[in-house]
């Protein structure tokens, strides 16, 4: 049994963050001390551990619980998981599209601008104060 001082340590991850993971039910509520003291367990660190990995994946923290749940459920398969890793790579992909579309907008507006003169003649920023900017 360790602390959740320990447990961050151990984890790879603050103080504050196992409390928010407690408050959002991601992990369960540990036992205390007779003096109050929050105890928490290996299978903690492993949880949370899980969290911060499936975070760096890019799952959101509601997608992180119901990853858990599957986990817990009986009848789940490697292909449920395998299926909500795909639709995850579907998300990325639509994601990188938006952002490869921002990236040649911006691209645009650089070529209009030479980078001379005062700011009040500056072409991007007279394109950004447009109502029909697109």
């Amino acid at each position: 049994m360790m602390t959740i001082g320990k447990l961050a340590q151990k984890a790879g991850v603050r103080v504050d963050t196992i409390r928010f993971y407690e408050k959002i039910g991601l992990i369960e509520t540990p036992m205390r001390t007779q003096s109050g003291y929050r105890m928490y367990s290996e299978s903690d660190v492993r949880r949370i551990r899980f969290i911060r990995k499936a975070k760096e994946l890019g799952f959101t923290l509601r997608e992180i619980k119901e990853l858990l749940e599957l986990k817990m459920a009986p009848g789940t398969t490697c292909a449920h998981i395998r299926r909500r890793a795909q639709v995850k790579i579907e998300d990325i992909e639509v994601k990188i599209e938006a952002l490869q579309k921002l990236k040649r907008a911006l691209e645009k507006l650089i070529e209009t601008c030479h980078g001379i003169g005062p700011v009040s003649d500056c072409p991007i920023l007279d394109m950004l104060e447009r109502e029909d900017v697109s």
